[in-house]
């Protein structure tokens, strides 16, 4: 008799439907970089705003569709599952594109939750300040106390075990998500129904090369709006990963160390026996990682030229360079073929895309420190 509680792999039973599935997709893609793109519209204007849109999402969709097909080797359909995007690589390329796949995989995780730790923040300190204009004729919020608020938050969240099964959360966190893109779009609407002119070009006010760097950072921002690495092949909301990453690594290597290996079984009082587990180097590692992100907030807060730089560093390797070669490995693309050809050009010029959403990125951040000082970050 078959045992219904565990898959072909001999893993726990997969439950996700194509419900929660595009929940969490939609959580992951109509994220932070979704309220960067209003901006990086105005930088490229209405005519190549919309055609970049276009052209990263038909390449992305084709990428995209690529490493879907590396979840299983070596054949799509039948065979053996690769449970994260370092498995898959792994088994289609090996050797040291597997740790160069890690870095960029795992910088890139560590990065978006800084980001998210700034966003939120902005977010909080925005509608304060929405609500302190009925009481100042000017104010200002600063959003530093709120990435504390957040951080001290995710110090409880980071705990929740089997936090991937919380389905429900991702499909109100889609909810969220759908809501304050409506919410924008509304209030576009609104203004433009008001007749005030929307311009979508800063060439007045800035210097032909900071405009170019201000279209670099936009690329940039749209870059990061598409990257999909994040929830294929791991469809953990972003952190998750991480955690899984470290914990693991450290099980394997000091599997003789209690404070790593063993669970304690912890009892709420008031709860009729209620008892779930904890592990002291979880709670440790994860209560540190944390406040290192939450810091690192505070001090980096440049929500937009953030996004950009992470889109930059990303989308080239993740996005693009890893499911090509991946596909070519597991078809046997010959060497001199039109097809692989056709692939390494589009591979080509991505990465140049990088490079140039990159530079802009550093230069935003540059210009951007000119202006800063430490904690004192305002809305």
């Amino acid at each position: 008799m078959s045992n219904r509680s565990v898959d072909e792999d001999g893993r726990p039973m997969r439950t996700g439907t194509w419900v929660t599935a595009s929940a969490h997709i939609i959580t992951a893609v109509i994220g932070s970089g979704v309220l960067s793109l209003a901006g990086a519209i105005a930088q490229l204007g209405w005519v190549a705003g919309p055609a970049v849109l276009v052209i990263f999402s038909l390449i992305i969709l084709f990428t995209s569709t690529l490493l879907a097909d590396a979840y299983r080797h070596p054949d799509p359909v039948t065979g053996q599952r690769n449970y994260t995007y370092m498995d898959a690589v792994r088994a289609h390329l090996g050797g040291l594109r597997v740790r160069l796949c890690g870095v960029a995989q795992y910088t890139n995780l560590v990065g978006v939750t800084v980001g998210y730790t700034i966003t939120a923040s902005i977010s909080m300190a925005t509608v304060r300040k929405w609500s302190c204009f009925h009481e100042e004729d000017e104010c200002h919020v600063s959003t530093t106390p709120y990435m504390i608020i957040f951080g001290g938050i995710q110090l409880i969240l980071c705990q929740v075990p089997n936090f991937h099964k919380l389905s429900w959360l991702s499909i109100l966190a889609a909810v969220m998500s759908f809501a304050y893109s409506f919410i924008g779009l509304g209030l576009s609407i609104a203004k433009l129904v008001t007749g005030v002119e929307a311009k979508t070009t800063t060439s007045a006010t800035v210097s032909e090369v900071q405009r170019f760097w201000r279209i670099c950072q936009a690329i940039g921002d749209i870059a990061f709006a598409y990257a999909y690495s994040t929830v294929l092949i791991e469809i953990q909301v972003f952190a998750q990963p991480i955690f899984s990453l470290v914990e693991s690594s450290c099980r394997q290597r000091w599997p003789e160390v209690k404070f790593v290996t063993t669970d304690h079984q912890i009892t709420i009082p008031f709860l009729g026996g209620t008892s779930f587990q904890v592990n002291w180097f979880r709670v440790v590692w994860r209560s540190a990682f944390v406040a290192v992100t939450t810091v690192l907030a505070t001090v980096l807060p440049f929500f937009n030229v953030l996004l950009a730089l992470i889109g930059a560093a990303s989308f080239w390797p993740l996005t693009v360079y890893f499911p090509i070669e991946m596909y070519i490995a597991r078809a046997k693309v010959s060497k001199f073929s039109f097809s692989r050809m056709c692939l390494q050009a589009l591979s080509l010029i991505c990465l140049l895309v990088s490079l140039v959403a990159a530079a802009g990125s550093v230069a935003g951040l540059i210009q951007s420190l000119k202006t800063y000082r430490p904690f004192k970050n305002e809305v």
